[in-house]
């Protein structure tokens, strides 16, 4: 579900943006409203994005090989942090200057009617997006407050998606009063000050972005709750006398490593032993299905 869930989030929001994207450059060209051609370029960025996000989960797939024998799972983490730098390139730092540049040189916007359809229009197509993709995060944000989930989460698009699409309708929402207040106050320094609360929000979403992606990056452990799931799958296995410790790390959107010395019982003969670690392999993986490689290590407890 988490995958194809992904996956549905990142095409929505690819569509609605490119749409969007094109749409507000024509708004651009019509008006002359800085704040609008910071919001195009930062359609531009998120729909890069999404091609990225696309193309981090098809490199994922690739097979094991010599190079990388765990696999290709972290493609998806690398991704996501470079969507994160993309979108403080293009969308926080440009927007940035670009308000900048009119505050200090402010310009009259031309056909304000014109921005504020093309505005309504792309805040309608930026909901269709955000609410695909809060749907299908509710798939797995179980009881977690949204933040939390943000935190939280090891399956990195829904959470990119989601502050994309957050950031893009409060940018719109400004954009829209920056607009407005420019008009009926006849002064263009209102449209550069939203340019520059929009390079601001999006700042701010790409830091924690980056942030959150470079811990999935460095190796996160598997969520508390499945901690707890295998250290009781693993204690109640037959033959487990006591789980000395375990370590687990995500090495893969929904792939985790697991590995574990586990002190068994010394009766067990080298066959039984080995049918004892097939067994508790094989309840691990019932009680938490993401844990995909799995090491355990025979041992005894040594008293100090």
């Amino acid at each position: 579900m988490s995958a194809s869930g992904g996956k549905k989030a990142i095409l929505a929001a690819l569509g609605a943006n490119l749409g969007i994207a094109i749409i507000k450059f024509i708004g651009f060209v019509l008006t002359g409203a800085s704040s609008m051609l910071s919001e195009a370029i930062h359609s531009v960025a998120d729909t890069g994005n999404q091609a990225l996000l696309l193309l981090g989960r098809r490199q994922a797939d690739k097979d094991t090989d010599d190079s990388h024998q765990f696999g290709y799972g972290r493609e998806r983490f690398f991704w996501a942090f470079v969507v994160a730098v993309v979108l403080f390139a293009l969308g926080s730092v440009f927007s940035l200057y670009e308000g900048i540049h009119k505050i200090q040189h402010p310009e009259e916007i031309t056909s304000p009617q014109i921005a504020f359809v093309i505005l309504i229009f792309s805040m309608l197509l930026e909901g269709y997006s955000l609410r695909t993709a809060v749907i299908e995060s509710n798939h797995l944000r179980g009881k977690d407050s949204w933040w939390g989930f943000i935190r939280h989460s090891r399956v990195p698009e829904l959470p990119v998606v989601l502050l994309e699409d957050f950031g893009a309708m409060t940018g719109l929402a400004v954009a829209f009063v920056a607009v407005g207040v420019s008009v009926a106050t006849g002064n263009g320094v209102y449209d550069g000050i939203g340019s520059v609360i929009i390079g601001l929000i999006l700042g701010v979403i790409a830091v924690i972005l980056s942030i959150e992606m470079k811990s999935l990056l460095i190796g996160e452990p598997a969520l508390a709750e499945d901690r707890e799931k295998l250290r009781k799958a693993m204690a109640s296995s037959a033959g487990v006398v006591r789980v000395i410790h375990e370590r687990t790390e995500y090495i893969g959107a929904e792939q985790v490593l697991l590995a574990a010395k586990v002190e068994f019982d010394s009766s067990l003969s080298m066959s039984e032993l080995a049918e004892a670690i097939d067994a508790l392999e094989a309840n691990v993986r019932a009680a938490v299905p993401v844990i995909t490689l799995i090491y355990i290590e025979p041992d005894i407890t040594r008293v100090a």
